[in-house]
Formats: structure tokens, C-alpha cells, sequence
């Protein structure tokens, strides 16, 4: 006899993967969240916004790419739920928006109740840091298209920005300041280099480099630093600018992306450690400094651009936040090209 199991979808194991997520979904929610009691749509009172007076909503999408192989390979699940919050949420940040809700979609070869749970309790915790609410989502079984063993993971979200005070290049001036805020790590960007360095050299997820003191694998899902709060914080501080977030691409390529046509930024390798992750990798991998400048963010995971006169509080603030941040550099008359030197 055909059935839908028979095909490989288990209707019984996806409820199963409900019931375990919902304590953990309960935590990162908001004061304008309404419950829909049928769960086919997430409702969000808008009432919230006539606090605005010309609100623009911002929204993104993105997941965490090839990284969930590592996370699937060491069993470990809910670092990747926290680094999709970190992928999507801290791109509203760059424009000054505040968070407000996130949806997520999980496809996977087999619906396996506590790795779906530890997925999206590991979402439902970065809303909790991001300050906003996960307010649904999705999972799909794939059976045939994916191993039983194998996932993917996606978001998108929405945030609110009062227009007179959104942020980006046109706010940029020459004499500004760039501050850095250090990453976690490697964050969600390129783990595919990442993979096959792995997959050609003698480095492994198991090995313990004395550089690092832990396992590689386990230094690999380190979550993704979220930075929504402290780049709110720093925005209602004032001087703020414009701000990057330093994900695919590396550190320059995505900094010009905040840069107005006739601004350089100038910034200075010698003011901060590459951390050590990034040097095991290059180094078994022979992989050039170009390279590795335009694949890894190399310990910078979020930069702001302040007034001169706003950069000292802002450093202050970041590290009262518990925020490690310096200056990186300076705006300079340009052509919109950010510089490492």
C-alpha cells in the first residue's frame, strides 16, 4: 500500500518537531506579536508604527550557506539557528533599522524532532539577543532530494527605520572615523574555502592546532557575533554615519558598499590581530593574503562609520556593551574605494 511515509514524509515526526520547539520559540518574542491560532501566518500589530512619523520598513534574506555541512558532520545543531539570526538581522542594522520580527524555513532529507528543535531554538535564541520576534516558519521534508541526514536553513526579516534617520552612504564625509567591531570568527562566510581546505590538506575538524586550544570543528561553529542592539545603541548615541556588514566579499569589498562616490576609507591592517583561525587556515591551505582578504571577514564582523568628534564615545559605549571595537581608520576624499594598508 502507497502512502505519504511510504515516500519518505513522516506528518507524525513534524508535529513531534513543534511540540519540542514551541518552549524555545516562546523566548523571542515581542510585546506586538498577536497569536494566530491556526499557526499559518505570523501577525505583528503595525499599531507599533505610528510612533514613526514616515516609517520605512527594511527587510532581508539570507542563510548561513555551506556551513551546515560542518554542523551536520559534528552533530551539532543550534549554532547554525543563531548564526541565520546573525546573517539577516545585522543586515537591517546597516541602515539603522530596529528589528521587529524574522521567519525562518528549514528543508531537510528527514525530519528528525530534536535536531529541528535545536535548530530553530538556536534561531529563537539569536532573536532574543536581536531584539526581535520569531514569529513562524517552516519545515519541509525532502525525502530523495536530500539525505536523510541533510538540511538547509534560510530567514528573512523585517525591521522599521524613521526616514529622516536612515543611514548609509550619502550621510559619509571625509574626516569620519571607521570603527571595528570584532567578529566571533568566521561567522557564515566562506565556508566553502573552508571545506576545501579541509577536503585537501591534512587539516581536520578533530585536530586541535595550539594556536586555536580547542578543536578546529568546534572553533568552525562558533556562532555568529549579532550586533542589532549595539549598533542601535551606537545610532541613538549619535554620529553615526553609516554602517557595513562585513559578510561575503571581506572587509574592503563590503565597507565601499557604505562608501558615497567621492569617499575612500583608509584602513590600517596594523590596528588589530588577525585571530588565529584565519591563520591556521591560510597556512594549511597555502591560501594567498588576497584571497583570504576578499572570502573572510579576518576578525571584523560589523564597522560603523562616526563623526571624528563621535568616535571616542562610541568606542566607549561598544565597550561597555561587552563589544571588543577600534579604530580602523579614517574617510578620506576618494573615488568610493576602501583600502587595506
Amino acid at each position: 500500500m502507497t502512502s505519504y511515509e511510504a515516500a519518505g514524509v513522516d506528518i507524525a515526526a513534524g508535529e513531534r518537531a513543534v511540540e519540542l520547539m514551541k518552549s524555545r520559540v516562546a523566548r523571542a518574542r515581542r510585546p506586538e506579536v498577536v497569536d494566530d491560532a491556526s499557526g499559518f501566518a505570523g501577525l505583528f500589530d503595525a499599531s507599533a508604527l505610528l510612533r514613526y512619523k514616515r516609517p520605512l520598513l527594511a527587510t532581508s534574506t539570507d542563510g548561513v550557506g555551506t556551513k551546515v555541512d560542518l554542523a551536520r558532520r559534528l552533530g551539532v545543531y543550534d549554532t547554525v539557528g543563531h548564526d541565520l539570526v546573525g546573517m539577516v538581522i545585522d543586515d537591517l542594522a546597516v541602515c539603522g533599522a530596529e528589528p521587529l520580527f524574522m521567519t525562518d524555513y528549514i528543508a531537510c532529507g528527514k525530519v528528525v524532532p530534536e535536531r529541528i528543535a535545536d535548530i530553530v531554538g538556536g534561531i529563537a535564541d539569536g532573536c532574543a539577543l536581536a531584539g526581535c520576534a520569531l514569529v513562524g516558519g517552516e519545515t519541509a521534508e525532502h525525502p530523495g532530494l536530500l539525505e536523510a541526514d541533510e538540511f538547509d536553513i534560510a530567514g528573512a526579516g523585517t525591521g522599521v527605520v524613521e526616514a529622516g534617520e536612515l543611514l548609509g552612504p550619502d550621510r559619509v564625509r571625509p574626516g569620519d572615523a571607521v570603527i571595528a567591531m570584532a567578529s566571533s570568527g568566521i561567522h557564515s562566510n566562506g565556508y566553502s574555502l573552508v571545506r576545501h581546505i579541509l577536503a585537501t590538506t591534512d587539516l581536520a575538524l578533530e585536530a586541535q592546532p595550539v594556536e586555536l586550544g580547542r578543536p578546529l570543528g568546534e572553533e568552525l561553529l562558533t556562532p555568529t557575533r549579532i550586533y542589532a542592539q549595539d549598533c542601535l545603541a551606537l545610532t541613538r548615541a549619535g554620529g553615526v554615519r553609516a554602517f557595513a556588514h562585513i559578510t561575503g566579499g571581506g572587509l574592503a569589498a563590503n565597507l565601499a558598499r557604505s562608501l558615497p562616490p567621492t569617499a575612500d576609507a583608509a584602513l590600517r591592517r596594523s590596528s588589530w590581530e588577525v585571530p588565529a583561525v584565519f591563520r591556521v587556515l591560510q597556512g594549511h591551505g597555502d591560501v594567498p593574503q588576497a584571497e583570504m582578504d576578499k572570502t573572510f571577514n579576518l576578525g571584523v564582523g560589523m564597522a560603523a562609520i562616526v563623526a571624528a568628534e563621535a568616535a571616542d564615545e562610541a568606542l566607549r559605549l561598544l565597550a561597555a556593551r561587552g563589544v571588543p571595537a577600534w579604530a580602523l581608520g579614517e574617510i578620506t576624499e576618494g573615488t568610493g574605494q576602501a583600502v587595506l594598508a
